[in-house]
């Protein structure tokens, strides 16, 4: 991994991949798969050591968290559950031999069957899983407990799962207070703690719930709250809580730390898409990517992709386009597929369930692709340590 510039951390299907910038004429170079092509979901690196995490799994694997301390050449597992693996080597001592498996106890049993989502903050690594649980270590990723004020809230006994289970799959932290958080789980919604995870309060209020008292679609507004399908959010830079968040339903900005909603998705194309992208100095910059829709195949509308960018909080919205493909475009960004750097200007990457990986260099105005081909992708962060 190339040291001092920009590495795009993408989770795919079959693994985790780097793309380094080199800086040179070719411009990127990719390193993969990694982490033994186990699913990976997130991968995150820690700015100030370099340590990179992938948190994946499967209902074969199990759930576990893989850890590089060389820039992507090494990696060491921490597994975290059992998968139908281990039930086969239990039984077949060629098979344990053949995967050098063995008998060891493993920390949450068979609970959960992945890592979704990851978080480093304030020497806490954090980490959501499916089902919705929330994870936390102090030592680096070696050891975990499980914070149960989340699961032990009221209203777990109603938590639906979404299309992709009952997923915890989104990690916002504050940058200068380590007891409070953010979680977006689908499909239960936003919830928050202010005393590091030891209880949890839960955020779905509209602002203006009469202004949203008819919707058809199941996902939509209700009840005086949004969708509680949550599909990506972030915090506003500042020391004010702004929030945003891409639902199921809509886009929703919250001045008050998701204690209130408003509705921000008009002059958008769809009310439906995935991520969501806050600028790293400017609260009022942010970009999604809207789909046509979860019944009408979950591509760009037209078939013509697009990132949608405002620089006024949501009140209006402008498409760029140039450098994404306008003809026969059927791809998928989803959820954690979506990332940015802190530059100046901000840098933007997104990757697809196509295999493609686009970056824009000037705030989303222009675009190129920097790698195609690679498995599904489910996830993209950046690294940035100039």
């Amino acid at each position: 991994m190339a040291s001092g510039g920009i590495v795009v951390l993408v989770g795919t299907t079959k693994g985790a991949f780097l793309i380094a910038d080199t800086g040179g004429a070719e411009g990127w170079s990719v390193t993969g798969p990694h982490c033994d092509g186990w699913p990976v979901n997130h991968v995150i690196g820690d700015p100030d050591t370099g340590t990179l995490f992938a948190g994946g799994g499967s209902d074969w694997h199990g759930a576990g968290i893989w850890r590089s301390t060389d820039g992507g050449s090494h990696w060491e597992l921490t597994r975290l559950t059992k998968g139908t693996m281990d039930d086969w080597a239990a039984n077949d001592p060629g098979f344990a031999a053949m995967i050098g498996w063995n008998d060891e106890a493993l920390p949450f049993g068979d609970s959960f069957s992945q890592i979704w989502s990851l978080c480093c903050t304030h020497g806490t690594l954090l980490a959501g899983t499916k089902p919705a649980n929330l994870l936390q270590s102090r030592d680096n990723g070696t050891t975990w407990s499980k914070l149960d004020g989340l699961t032990d809230h009221p209203s777990a006994e109603s938590w639906n799962p979404g299309a992709a289970g009952l997923v915890l799959h989104t990690i916002v932290a504050d940058p200068a207070d380590p007891q409070k958080l953010w979680v977006g789980i689908s499909a239960a919604g936003v919830f928050a703690t202010e005393d590091g995870g030891t209880t949890w309060e839960r955020r779905n209020r509209l602002s203006n719930a009469d202004a949203h008292c008819h919707h058809d679609h199941p996902a939509g507004p209700q009840g005086g709250e949004t969708g509680h399908c949550v599909h990506n959010m972030m915090r506003a830079p500042g020391r004010e809580d702004v929030l945003y968040q891409q639902n199921h339903h809509g886009v929703w900005r919250s001045a008050d730390g998701g204690r209130s909603w408003d509705d921000i998705t008009t002059g958008l194309p769809s009310t439906f898409g995935f991520p969501i992208r806050v600028h790293p100095r400017d609260p009022d910059t942010i970009w999604t990517l809207p789909l046509n829709g979860d019944m009408a195949g979950r591509f760009p509308p037209d078939a013509a992709a697009a990132v949608w960018r405002s620089r006024d909080g949501g009140k209006s919205w402008q498409d760029l386009r140039e450098g994404l493909p306008q003809t026969s475009c059927y791809f998928t960004v989803l959820r954690q597929a979506m990332a940015g750097d802190r530059r100046d200007p901000a840098g933007l990457y997104f990757g697809t369930n196509s295999g493609s990986v686009f970056a824009s260099r000037d705030e989303g105005d222009t675009w190129h692709e920097i790698a195609r081909h690679l498995p599904t992708i489910l996830s993209v962060e950046v690294l940035d340590r100039a």
